[in-house]
Formats: structure tokens, sequence, C-alpha cells
């Protein structure tokens, strides 16, 4: 006689009701990334997360039927966080000047730098990594876009879209500058910062001249 499993392999995560019950995911999820972070994705088990986070092994289950539903889960709330860390920069951008306006993603990105690094490698260890690439670069570009209509007037959405292609890969160099000696990374943020200032006024400049 087989011995039964905690769940079905093609169940979903559990959607929480109760506050208290959202408390115990979010628990959970931290405590996944933890464990991810410390073993990486193949290592870590469903029981380390629980013990991580002070959780019967049957409720994570409950809330997270397999470690790829977890993973799944992570990606999306970073993801998520994403998009609604550039809708709230475009909210700003009336109050700001646009060289504010090109400082803001540059500032965004450092902020979500080790969430997004965690995020990377989650993908890298999965299957499936082309979709989950392409959505966090379809946020990022849409984001990005819509801060641009936004900031730069006369601008139009065709040219916002190539403008944010263009920068987004300005804004990866955050993450290699990060990782510089400390007396060499805030000459390299500064120049990047540059850079982005430069590239946002010339757009701008030519928008208003048509």
């Amino acid at each position: 006689m087989k011995s039964p499993t905690p769940v079905a392999q093609t169940a979903r995560p559990t959607e929480p009701k109760r506050e208290r019950d959202r408390r115990r995911v979010a628990a959970i999820m931290d405590a996944a990334v933890a464990v991810f972070t410390e073993k990486g994705y193949d290592a870590a088990t469903m029981t380390e997360i629980a013990a991580r986070s002070s959780t019967a092994i049957g409720s994570l289950y409950r809330f997270f039927p397999t470690k790829e539903a977890l993973a799944e889960a992570l990606l999306l709330r970073y993801a998520q966080q994403a998009k609604n860390g550039l809708a709230e920069l475009e909210q700003q951008v009336p109050e700001m000047t646009l060289e504010a306006v090109a400082d803001a993603p540059v500032d965004f990105v450092l902020l979500l730098q080790s969430q997004r690094s965690f995020a990377v490698a989650l993908v890298d260890a999965r299957s499936g990594s082309d979709d989950h690439r392409k959505r966090f670069r379809e946020t990022m570009r849409g984001g990005v876009a819509d801060i641009l209509s936004r900031a730069i007037a006369h601008l139009k959405p065709a040219r916002a879209k190539i403008m944010a292609i263009v920068l987004i890969p300005m804004l990866k160099g955050v993450a290699s500058i990060a990782n510089e000696e400390p007396s060499a990374r805030a000459v390299l943020m500064a120049e990047l910062r540059d850079l982005v200032r430069l590239y946002l006024v010339s757009a701008s400049a030519r928008a208003n001249v048509k």
C-alpha cells in the first residue's frame, strides 16, 4: 500500500481569508526567502521552511501544496511589488523635476536590488524561466514607459516604450555597480545618474520641438 502524499503536485496555493492566515502566509514566504537564499532552491525543503516560520508542516502544505507553488508565489510577489512601486513613482511625477524623475528609477532599482537578486536566482533554478523573465521585463518596461509619458510633455506612447527599452539595461547596471568597492561605487553611481539625466533631458528637448 502506498503512503499518501501531503498534497497533489498539481494543486494550487490556498488564498488566505483571515488576517491570522495572511500573517501566517507572510511568515512562510519570508522564511522561504531565507531558506532558498541559504540552501538554494533545489536543496531547500518544505520541512525546513515550516520550521523556520514556526508553522506546522500540514499548515504549510495547506497554503502551499508544493515547493514549486511556494516559489511561484514568491516570484509573483516580487513582480507585484515592482509593479506597485513603479505605479507609485508615476503618481509622484507631476511634483518632480525632470532631474528628479531621472534619479527615481535608479533609486527604485537600488531599493529592490536584494529582492531582484533573489528573484533572478530563483528563476534560474526553476523551469519556465523564460516566462518569468518576460513577465519581469514587461512589468519594468511598462512602468518606466508610463513614468516617462507623464514626465515628458508631448512624448508619444510609442516613443516612451522605445525609451523604456533603452533605459532598462542602464538600470540593470545598478546591480554591477553595487558589487564594486565602496570607493568606486559612489563615482560609478554618479556617472550612471548623469547618463540617465542626460538621456531624459535630450528626449524632452526633442519631444517639445516636434
